[in-house]
């Protein structure tokens, strides 16, 4: 893996790549929380297809500087400006969980995005025909609870999370999300996947919970950008039993986007998804090059 340190309108941003350098360039966009550390078997997959996958940190997260008041569409502009430092003209994006709204603001910028996919991703708040919580585990109602109630909340509840996170093991980071893990989450949250599961989010937060913070607002904010204007090819992948975010905003995601693709499973849940779903999705990707 190379680490890049690249500055975007006077900020400092941390980029990973890894695979094949000489590959089509695939991004990769990290949940919340998260970091631009890869899972083994993302690398791998992407080597075997011929992909220069490329990961950052979010602003606030990892080793990247805080963007205040950035929007979901803010990701887009970020994006291209890292392909751009990276010698990269066309690339496809993906994102899980909460970066699937991110990968999706790339989607309305066909001139150098050849697809986009998104996993397990949010739909907007307030999103007409949602209840955008039903089905959530309490640690996601109690967080957005907080950040509906300011950001000293926010922060005061993120910082609690934050402690608990970092001080724990990685076999107790399956107790710390208890009531977000579906049976088949739970089931791989083991292992290799806890330690990396753990380390990715001990990057991510680091130096504080910035980024978190950050994320939270610009969800329940406007995008930024409309989903009508999405031009390129979208793929929506779903778990029927996540409890981080329920399969109804996939399918309100895939109702409402151009031409989308919907891809539910009835086996998975949010992590499942994310992790063993990986080689289709790259392939769908690569195949738009």
């Amino acid at each position: 893996m190379q680490e890049h340190r690249i500055e975007v309108d006077g900020r400092a941003l941390c980029v990973a790549e890894a695979g094949d350098s000489a590959g089509h360039a695939v991004f990769a966009l990290h949940g919340t929380p998260g970091s631009r550390l890869f899972w083994h078997e993302v690398v791998e997959d992407a080597e075997k297809r011929g992909i220069r996958i490329v990961a950052y940190d979010r602003p606030g997260y990892g080793r990247s500087a805080p963007d205040p008041g950035r929007t979901v569409a803010d990701a887009a502009d970020d994006i291209a400006a890292i392909a751009d430092a990276l010698g990269i003209d066309r690339y496809a994006v993906y994102g899980g969980s909460g970066g699937g709204p991110h990968a999706l603001a790339n989607a309305v910028r066909p001139e150098r995005v050849v697809a986009v996919a998104a996993l397990a991703s949010v739909a907007p708040w307030g999103a007409e025909g949602l209840d955008w919580l039903d089905g959530m585990g309490q640690d996601n109602l109690d967080e957005f609870g907080a950040t509906l109630a300011g950001e000293e909340a926010l922060r005061r509840y993120l910082d609690e999370q934050r402690e608990a996170m970092l001080a724990g093991t990685p076999e107790a980071i399956a107790e710390t999300l208890e009531s977000l893990l579906c049976p088949p989450d739970r089931a791989c949250l083991t292992g290799e996947l806890a330690r990396y599961f753990h380390d990715q989010i001990r990057e991510a937060l680091r130096d504080g919970v910035d980024g978190w913070v950050d994320d939270d607002f610009v969800f329940v904010r406007p995008w930024g950008f409309e989903l009508g204007d999405i031009s390129v090819p979208v793929q929506v992948w779903h778990g029927s039993q996540d409890q981080f975010v329920p399969v109804a905003h996939g399918r309100w995601l895939a109702e409402r986007i151009p031409g989308a693709e919907e891809h539910v499973y009835d086996e998975d849940g949010h992590l499942t998804l994310q992790i063993e779903r990986i080689g289709d999705v790259h392939a769908w990707l690569v195949s738009h090059f």
